[in-house]
């Protein structure tokens, strides 16, 4: 197999400055840890030479391809390096017994969150009140004679544990699960002193589970007192540890900790090794953590796949007391969509891989919440488009306030699996705003026009406006003049000037990455006609489950089924690093 290396100077630089003391006449070593930097580049933590020894690599602007040696060869060239070393050696380079190699700012990542999860999930959070504790449980979930309720045991587990995990798609119950356990806590003896902070990756996801929070609030079976105290503030990630200016590092650190008891994480398969890291590095020893999330979704956009790596450790954990498997669990029971919902049935099909289930699926008749239709070509892209934008965008652009708008706005979102070329968010944008623009239902002669949805594209700490939030351009109703209008994570409307907005792009397409922690009533989900690696089982299961209440695919059957078989790998040693440091502190 050749590899068409496509070089980005940001590797080719890394490779220059780490080989450049060492011997390198045939260019093997470089053109190694170039892979290495582009693998990282590429969301991986690590690159697994096994996967590159012996290949071709087809460099642009090289004449001549660079065969690299086969793996024992070239394991043995790099151990001898003064550059590379072994676990627990500082080196620029580290290369496990695994033959898995990263820059060493990566594995000492890994490391250090492998240990803080397993200190975490070996430590016993207090003595709740056993009887007052089943009591309590009984009241929030009612009686579970059997031990199957998941709810309840995620709760337990909560309760119980240093570190936990309540993994679950769309609608199996996690924001209703860790509000009664925010109750719970609340509950036991000195509960109302607990200091409890929850946060998510971007501002969007914040807001909608602040805003659950207090949709949920008046159903908990506990006195008023206890509702009173239930935190209603969700903050993001990073607003969390504290950004510093012009500084990759957080204000809260290991010398510096957050000052909570409690710190509960929605969407966190959103997060990345470095700042899951980070913020494992910045609890408190006592502080329990508590990650929700949905494990089959895409993983996060920077390196690392955290969330999915801890879930597959547990897995592969033993039944020690204390193991890591013991913190994990998954809600597998649908509330919001039944046994019978197109939707779940279909999610449930793409999840296990089975494309032909998923395609009768999609064929079948009786299921009108789920379609598939084939992507139109160049040409017919606008006339297959203009009733649904139509029928979709306008509710919001005719609305009579920021407020009603941006709710309005939620009920229809197109997603892509790419963000370039015809079939990608920035072509169907472009299109959308054609097919508004000739209704007449929006004027797109200025970047801020009326109505123009935004999606920041950077985080704006001034401005406290983060990656993923999405906003709308309307005229201020007091001045008139127009405004950028955001849900900030309280609930609340806010608003500043579009010139002050940070990097953005038009929002009425996004990419299915963009769209992860948000949910939109209808959703028409664009695939390109042609196949690309690009597509994988978990971005198609996250296009489907953002939808609420119907979804249509446009693709080919042929796409569809291959992307539906391809699994998203992500090279990372976080898995076999739990296990593998569980087993020895079991066994010493």
């Amino acid at each position: 197999m050749n590899i068409e290396f496509c070089q980005r100077s940001i590797d080719r630089q890394i490779a220059e400055y780490l080989c450049r003391s060492i011997n390198d006449e045939t260019g093997v070593m470089r053109t190694v840890v170039s892979l290495l930097s582009q693998a990282v580049g590429q969301g991986n933590v690590c690159l697994d030479l096994e996967e590159v020894a012996g290949e071709v690599v087809r460099i642009p602007g090289r004449e001549e391809p660079l065969r690299l040696p086969d793996i024992e060869r070239l394991v043995s060239a790099l151990r001898s390096l003064h550059t590379v070393g072994r676990p627990g050696e500082h080196r620029p380079l580290i290369l496990d017994e695994a033959g898995r190699l990263y820059l060493y700012r990566y594995f000492r990542y890994q490391e250090t969150l492998a240990e803080a999860i397993l200190a975490r999930a070996a430590t016993e959070t207090g003595s709740p009140d056993e009887a007052a504790l089943s009591e309590s449980l009984d009241r929030y979930f009612g009686p579970d004679e059997s031990g199957e309720d998941r709810q309840r045991q995620a709760a337990l587990t909560a309760l119980r544990r240093g570190f936990s995990v309540i993994s679950g798609g769309p609608g199996t119950g996690k924001t209703t699960t860790v509000v009664r356990i925010l109750g719970l806590m609340l509950e036991q003896p000195g509960g109302e002193r607990m200091r409890i902070a929850m946060a998510a990756p971007t501002g969007k996801a914040a807001a909608r589970l602040a805003s659950s929070i207090a949709s949920l609030r008046e159903t908990l079976p506990c006195s008023e007192e206890v509702k009173r105290h239930l935190p209603g503030q969700v903050t993001t990630i990073h607003r969390l540890l504290g950004t510093i200016p012009n500084s990759t590092g957080f204000r809260h650190n290991a010398r510096n900790p957050l000052p909570y008891d409690t710190i509960i994480v929605d969407e966190a398969s959103m997060v990345d090794l470095p700042l899951m890291t980070a913020l494992v590095t910045a609890l408190m020893p006592h502080a329990r953590l508590i990650l929700i999330g949905d494990r089959d979704q895409l993983a996060s956009v920077e390196a690392g796949a955290v969330l999915g790596d801890i879930c597959r450790a547990a897995e592969s954990s033993g039944s020690a007391a204390f193991s890591i498997k013991g913190c994990v669990t998954v809600l597998d029971r649908n509330y919001r969509f039944g046994d019978g919902s197109g939707i779940a049935s279909l999610s449930r099909a793409i999840n296990s891989g089975d494309a032909g289930e998923a395609l009768r699926l999609l064929g079948d008749p009786a299921n009108t919440t789920i379609a598939l239709e084939a992507t139109p070509t160049r040409e017919a892209v606008r006339k297959r488009l203009a009733a649904r934008v139509l029928e979709g965008f306008r509710p919001y652009l005719e609305a009579e306030t920021p407020e009603e708008a941006l709710r309005l706005f939620d009920h229809f979102r197109i997603l892509t699996a790419l963000r370039e070329g015809p079939w990608g968010a920035a072509g169907m944008n472009h299109t959308v705003e054609t097919l508004l623009h000739e209704a007449g239902l929006l004027t797109a002669s200025t970047p801020f026009y009326r109505g123009r949805p935004v999606l920041v594209t950077e985080n704006d700490y001034t401005h406290k406006l983060f990656n993923g939030d999405t906003g709308i351009i309307l005229p201020d109703p007091e001045t008139g003049k127009q405004k950028a209008y955001f849900i900030a994570s309280d609930g609340t409307v806010r608003s500043i000037p579009p010139e002050f907005l940070p990097a953005h792009v038009t929002a009425f397409a996004m990419t299915v990455h963009k769209s992860q922690g948000s949910e939109f009533d209808r959703v028409l989900m664009v695939l390109p006609p042609e196949d690309t690696i690009l597509l994988t089982r978990e971005l198609i299961y996250t296009g489907i489950t953002r939808a609420r209440q119907a979804v249509t695919v446009w693709s080919d059957e042929t796409v569809f089924s291959a992307s539906v078989k391809r699994r998203t790998e992500r090279r990372s040693g976080l898995r076999e690093m739990l296990v593998d440091k569980q087993k020895s502190d079991q066994d010493s």
